[in-house]
């Protein structure tokens, strides 16, 4: 790893960490900082969960929801599978998704910030949820065997990975033959180069990282991954969205 892409984690890691401590402490946080994202897109982080859900949570998981988006609206998680959310923050989508996925099923959650899985068990104390784990690692290195997960979700993660061709591989090594992908992200219009992201914000505020639907899509394809789909859903900033992105490991997919 390059010294700069070292120098990004640890900018990510820190800035997650301070998140973690502000929602423990009460206070909202949000992925954005600066000028990297509007203010109506900060204050969407946990409105875009409805009342029913946000009120069946603890406080703090709400407040740590530091995402783009809904991956859950779009995963369509069943009983009994098998989920593993990267970088699962304050634990809200891994304790949704152990509601949906019920007793039989399992859900991980991946975070490198130490502050953020202190935060996630207490959370997932407090709701009772006992059909879920949470693991310290980096969605690079993946500590999970092989074809080992029914469904892959994340929210604003991925765009923070200092290596995204590594991310893609190792989500489509430990997906079952079959399994899929539900993730939000925010994701770049193909005419903005990496100049004119970094100028729309800045790498911890989710911005600068971001592939653009081109990279996004093809990086998938060279995992292995198909039926791919990149759908925008609200702005981020000029050029630049929250999406959906959906794929799928082919079931004919060789096992690992």
């Amino acid at each position: 790893m390059t010294e700069q892409a070292q120098r990004l984690r640890e900018q990510v890691r820190d800035r997650y960490a301070a998140a973690a401590k502000a929602a423990s402490a009460g206070e909202s946080a949000s992925c954005c900082s600066g000028e990297s994202c509007s203010t109506e897109s900060a204050e969407l982080a946990g409105g875009l969960y409805d009342e029913a859900e946000r009120s069946s949570l603890p406080p703090e998981a709400v407040l740590a929801s530091l995402g783009c988006g809904n991956p859950l609206a779009v995963a369509e998680l069943r009983a009994g599978e098998t989920v593993l959310d990267l970088g699962s923050g304050g634990g809200i989508d891994v304790l949704l998704s152990a509601r949906r996925v019920g007793p039989a099923g399992k859900v991980y959650g991946l975070d490198m910030t130490e502050e953020m899985l202190a935060l996630a068990l207490a959370n997932a104390a407090k709701a009772g949820a006992a059909n879920v784990e949470f693991r310290n690692g980096q969605i690079e290195a993946i500590p999970l065997p092989a074809n080992s997960v029914d469904v892959i979700i994340s929210n604003c993660v991925i765009n923070l990975s200092v290596d995204k061709p590594a991310v893609f591989g190792e989500m489509f090594r430990v997906l079952t033959p079959g399994g899929r992908l539900g993730i939000s992200d925010v994701v770049a219009g193909d005419q903005l180069t990496a100049a004119d992201r970094a100028e729309r914000g800045d790498y911890v505020g989710c911005i600068a990282g971001a592939l653009s639907y081109t990279e996004y899509r093809d990086g998938l394809a060279a995992a292995g991954f198909t039926d791919i789909e990149i759908t925008p859903t609200h702005q981020i900033a000029e050029g630049m969205h929250s999406a959906i992105v959906r794929a799928v490991k082919p079931a004919g997919a060789r096992q690992a």
